[in-house]
């Protein structure tokens, strides 16, 4: 009797197209958030290609025109093609929103390593300190501050940033002392490693899976801070293509039925807004072992 050889099934190899849908139904948020987030992200690498006009490129005889073939998203009340300056705006988000992260979380995470880990007189001066920042209302500190240093693109990334590291501190806080006392902490210690070697090489990559999901929460309130700034007058002002300051100058023209110069750059606003914010919520979903193992 011949005996018949069985073939070992193929094994399943990684792809990223499987990796993507896996991430996606894990997830539908992070996948939206991401879609949304990439287009702006391309649209702010490419503005200059994808742009007809320069942003600041003024017709003084084309004034106001509404949406056409030749201004896609009309006019200005300087002659400046909408459809360009919205383009290039995206420049302005990214530009305050990824180095207002970087300072949030420069700032944020090292403070809350330290007060979690030492503890005692240390852990109090960190959070006393941080409750004070924290006390005022962002938007008037932020309109003080700015007004005070110089409505500059530099002092808003700056001011927005240290406004924000609060919350890192106390995410990162929270994770560190309830790591402080673990195995792993405690095996470090008695190797004899150095105190910032173990904050940031054993504490670190486990405490900062929470501050991971809020880093595009946080950096959505960064852009419309500054937007909210640049609607008052105070942050980055005019001819900049920055969309609070284009849509500061749309709402004089509103009453008189130029509608599309403040409704496209509010509409973009809206659009990266809602993506961070997508995205932050499904990173949370991912990176969360809780909804893991409920499979929410």
């Amino acid at each position: 009797m011949t005996e018949v050889a069985s073939t070992p099934a193929p094994e399943r190899g990684f792809t990223w197209s499987g990796r993507a849908l896996g991430i996606t139904r894990r997830s539908p948020t992070f996948a939206i958030g991401l879609i949304i987030v990439g287009i702006f992200a391309f649209v702010a690498i490419f503005a200059d290609v994808i742009s007809p006009f320069g942003p600041i490129e003024t017709f003084p005889h084309q004034v106001l025109l509404p949406p056409s073939a030749a201004f896609w998203f009309g006019s200005d009340g300087n002659g400046m093609d909408m459809f360009s300056r919205v383009m290039h705006g995206a420049r302005f988000g990214f530009g305050i929103a990824v180095p207002s992260a970087i300072i949030m979380l420069v700032i944020g995470v090292p403070l809350g390593l330290v007060a979690g880990y030492k503890g005692g007189m240390v852990d109090e001066i960190v959070l006393r300190s941080m409750d004070v920042l924290r006390s005022f209302p962002s938007i008037v500190l932020a309109l003080a501050v700015v007004a005070a240093t110089g409505q500059s693109l530099v002092n808003v990334v700056l001011v927005i940033g240290f406004l924000d590291a609060p919350i890192f501190t106390r995410l990162v806080r929270s994770e560190v002392l309830a790591l402080r006392s673990s195995g792993f902490v405690d095996s470090a210690v008695a190797s004899g490693n150095p105190t910032w070697r173990i904050l940031f090489v054993h504490l670190l990559p486990n405490a900062i899976r929470g501050s991971t999901a809020m880093i595009a929460v946080r950096m959505a309130w960064a852009v419309r801070i500054s937007a909210t700034l640049a609607f008052i007058g105070v942050g980055i002002q005019a001819p900049t293509p920055e969309w609070g300051a284009m849509i500061r100058q749309g709402a004089e023209f509103i009453i008189s039925g130029e509608w599309w110069v403040a409704l496209f750059p509010g509409v973009a606003l809206v659009g990266i807004v809602l993506g961070f914010n997508l995205l932050g919520d499904g990173l949370q979903d991912l990176l969360d072992p809780r909804r893991k193992a409920t499979g929410k």
